[in-house]
């Protein structure tokens, strides 16, 4: 029997502690337990059962067991392609009491199955399932017995399942990331960054990828509650409740909405339930609303909702709703400029400074909860306010979004669709609308969950990748393609939204317009690849600013420790096997990382100071980029760089890597999006001086300017005091010939410093070069260093300098989890920092194993 997808069901977290901090937390007055101890696996054509760990993968289990090397390491990933291609099957024993027997459904409820999955119990078939992105519920009580019972999950290899089909259709989509002669993934309702990518390794995984749940329950439960915000004044917020209900038999019955906090007046209201699927709505207002916010904006408040169905004053079933009060306007329409692309949150209009994410495993259920806490702690701190999940990847866990609610990460949802067309029969659509079922009713309650995204990049492909020509596809053929878009991205998934999510922005495929024409830039939103695969210099992002940037990039190798993790020490150099294997990208890959360093820097002088350089390389060219986006409010309303995380470890377009170590490129994000940006520029011949607000509030500031040799020695200043900087605004404050500030010194030798204080406080300062890196006769700096116990029992590290210090690197050489607060600064002449070093480590194993370089000891042999 096929599954049927239930409307809103909410799919448990990877363990029941994710599920108690998820943000629906279901309380129902049903018996549970949860299916996670005591699964076996074997091959389909091996009797052979062993140990594994649910949720889990085949991958990781057969890892587990030293069945197969660590695919992340060396070149092994080509070692274990052998393991999509066969089938498998898990196995275990549970035992039901006659209690449970008594209850009226016993059901089977699955967080996801990866993904071609037959589910027996005691051997007979209760389940086919298909997709990925779907949570299947089913009602087993028939096939139970008291006792011990068997539950078996056989999983189709997905090359086999779906090989069929393409040899029928005999038509090979364009789904150039697939890294197979014949790409398979079209067919998968399944992530399709595990057939490749172009930061990631070709890993088809299959498992029990999220929680088992058996429970059992009589009358009703609640499958979905839609906490749907009607309107929203200062005074009041008028709310409804849509509780969607299943019924074993009818009934009448109460439904009842109240707040967990007290927070507003409970409302309870007599419902009639008809056996089956039941939809009652319970209208509520909470007055005087206190708004959630956006990172940097204000507050994140949070109302707890409970929704209840009694009976006799008995609950019959119950769940608690998180929700936050506010409003999200996307603004995409005709200007004067073109076509704008812009966010309003509660009525104001705000710069989206964020990021874009891809899943942080190739093995998903292996994550664990601190790690998607570390991450959207580092978006927190590093002032980010949107997050975009990708569409080649998943629909994320309830933590992500949990998280995203807390911290004030506004969430742009893409659809699982990415860098290709898909097929559009009836069967393929079908399984589609069961996902948007699924994640549709499990997402739309978050506060932080700002617009839907049909596909990353697929209309812009169809328009400018030359897929008609690559691929050969007859004028037949291409005109049944593009009708099959159309069916999906315009018809199926808008309807969806529409239905499921009303009044939530919905655009078929990002970017709306293509980088390759200027007039492009001033419609919608963009990915500008102009750097990196058009290999323009990073200065070209200064002049290709767009409406709303949501992509944009520039690659780098991970740093020494975690390159330690995967290469032995003679696999370290730019060219080799496993180096050439972690590349992703080998059309461009370590030649453009090369191509670009040699015209910015000097050579470095080894693979070590490779790593190093190229980081600082990556991390000043999105600078550049960054800084523009800002520089260039109103006009452009957001800048999203590709990416924030990787799925393995690697080179890629990362700026924190897969163990969770920031990049030169995460510690330069953290400035370049402070609420108050200080940013200088030459434009038409000026040395421009910006100071950028994201504030609410206008503030007086004091801008100071100075220009020094390395020495030190000070060429020329200027200090502006009581300067008003308004809220949400950039603008030029300060504007002056560089030959003006330069008074005849070589442009190589002069360092251009503005920072803005306000109260004696420092809020935003810049360093600017007139030149490149490889043209100053960078000086020895006479760096120094103390590492010492603070007040707070931190370790702190003290640099200082004599001379100017390009790029100051920390690094403690024997630990690989160390973190410091601050990296690859500049440091002037005479100036001194203090960052705080996190470490198990002692003082003194650290004061033996710090290691400090800059930039001019890359050119030392």
């Amino acid at each position: 029997m096929k599954s049927g997808v239930r409307p809103g069901y909410h799919s448990p977290a990877v363990a029941l502690l994710l599920l108690l901090l998820s943000n629906v937390l279901t309380a129902q007055s049903y018996q549970s337990v949860w299916l996670h101890d005591g699964w076996e696996f074997s091959r389909m054509d091996d009797d052979n059962w062993r140990t594994a760990t649910v949720p889990g993968t085949v991958h990781t289990d057969l890892l587990q067991h030293q069945l197969i090397p660590d695919p992340f390491t060396g070149t092994n990933e080509k070692a274990v392609q052998w393991v999509d291609k066969l089938d498998w099957q898990y196995r275990k024993t549970f035992a039901v009491s006659t209690d449970w027997l008594q209850q009226e459904v016993v059901e089977l409820a699955f967080g996801g199955l990866d993904t071609y999955a037959d589910v027996y119990v005691n051997e007979q078939l209760v389940l086919q399932a298909d997709n990925m992105f779907t949570a299947p519920v089913v009602n087993i009580k028939p096939q139970l017995k008291p006792g011990d019972n068997q539950l078996r999950i056989v999983f189709h290899s997905p090359v086999k399942q779906d090989m069929p089909r393409f040899l029928k259709e005999g038509l090979i989509y364009p789904a150039g990331n697939d890294a197979s002669d014949i790409p398979l993934s079209v067919y998968a309702r399944k992530a399709p960054y595990h057939y490749g990518w172009d930061w990631g390794p070709r890993l088809i995984t299959s498992g029990i990828w999220r929680p088992v749940q058996l429970r059992a329950w009589s009358k009703a439960a609640i499958r979905n509650s839609f906490i749907r915000q009607e309107s929203l004044t200062d005074k009041v917020a008028v709310l409804h409740a849509g509780i969607t209900l299943e019924a074993t038999q009818p009934g009448i019955f109460k439904a009842k909405i109240e707040s967990a906090d007290k927070e507003f007046p409970a409302v309870e209201i007599p419902v009639t339930l008809v056996k089956g699927n039941n939809l009652v709505q319970v209208p509520f207002t909470i007055k005087r609303p206190e708004r959630w916010w956006p990172n940097g904006l204000g507050a994140q408040k949070l109302y707890a909702v409970k929704v209840s169905l009694r009976e006799d004053q008995k609950e019959i079933a119950a769940e608690q709703v998180n929700i936050g009060l506010r409003t999200i306007e996307v603004i995409n329409e005709p200007d004067s400029l073109g076509q704008s692309f812009y966010l309003k949150v509660n009525g104001r209009p705000v710069f989206m400074k964020g990021t874009n994410y891809i899943p942080q495993d190739n093995f998903l259920p292996r994550v664990p909860p601190g790690k998607y806490q570390r991450l959207f702690d580092n978006m927190q701190q590093g002032h980010f306010n949107m997050v975009r999940v990708w569409g080649g990847g998943v629909y994320e866990d309830d933590q992500f979004y949990k998280l995203a609610d807390e911290k004030g990460i506004l969430v742009w949802q893409d659809f699982m669709f990415a860098c290709t067309l898909y097929p559009s029969d009836p069967g393929f659509l079908e399984k589609v609308k069961a996902e948007t079922v699924h994640n549709i009713t499990r997402l739309r309650n978050h506060a932080s969950l700002a617009l839907w995204c049909g596909n990353n990049e697929v209309a812009v492909a169809i328009k400018n990748w030359g897929w008609k020509e690559g691929y050969a596809y007859t004028d037949k053929q291409w005109k049944e393609l593009q009708q099959g878009y159309d069916k999906l991205f315009k018809k199926l998934l808008p309807e969806q939204v529409m239905a499921l999510d009303p009044g939530r922005f919905y655009f078929h495929s990002s970017p709306i317009s293509n980088w390759g024409k200027k007039e492009e830039f001033t419609i919608g939103d963009n990915h500008y690849w102009g750097v990196w695969h058009g290999m323009e210099w990073f200065e070209a992002f200064n002049t290709h600013v767009p409406r709303f940037m949501s992509e944009y990039g520039f690659q780098s190798f991970p740093d020494i420790h975690t390159v330690r993790r995967f290469a032995a020490e003679n696999e370290r150099s730019l060219y080799s096997a496993v180096m050439q294997l972690h590349q992703k990208s080998p059309a461009k890959g370590n030649t453009a990382i090369n191509t670009y360093l040699e015209h910015y820097y000097h050579t470095p002088v080894d693979f070590t100071q490779f790593l190093y350089v190229g980081g600082v390389l990556q991390a000043e060219g999105m600078k550049v980029g960054i800084e523009a986006h800002r520089r260039a409010m109103p006009y452009c309303m957001g800048t999203l760089y590709w990416q924030l995380n990787d799925c393995w470890p690697g080179p890629s377009w990362s700026g924190i890597d897969y163990y969770g170590r920031w990049k030169a490129l995460q510690y330069y994000v953290q400035k370049a999006f402070n609420p108050v940006l200080v940013s200088n520029v030459i434009e038409e011949g000026m040395l421009n001086t910006y100071i950028v607000s994201d504030e609410m509030k206008d503030q007086q500031v004091t801008l100071s300017l100075q220009a020094m040799d390395m020495e030190g020695k000070v060429i020329w200043e200027q200090e502006k005091r009581h300067i008003m900087v308004p809220s949400n605004t950039s603008k030029i404050y300060h504007a002056i010939a560089p030959a003006e500030v330069l008074k005849g010194v070589a442009a190589g030798k002069v360092i251009f410093y503005a920072k803005v204080v306000k109260d004696n406080k420092l809020l935003s300062d810049n360093v600017f070069y007139f030149t490149l890196a490889k043209e100053m006769a960078l000086p020895e700096p006479g760096i120094s260093t103390t590492v010492a116990t603070n007040e707070k029992g931190e370790i702190l590290v003290r640099v200082k300098t004599t001379r100017l210090a390009r790029n100051v690197y920390l690094l403690v050489d024997n630990d690989p989890d160390s973190h410091f607060s601050d990296n690859y600064f500049d440091l002037l002449p005479g100036q001194q920092k203090d960052v705080i070093l996190q470490t198990t480590r002692p003082l003194t194993e650290i004061k033996a194993q710090l290691k400090v370089e800059s930039l001019v000891d890359t050119y030392k042999k």
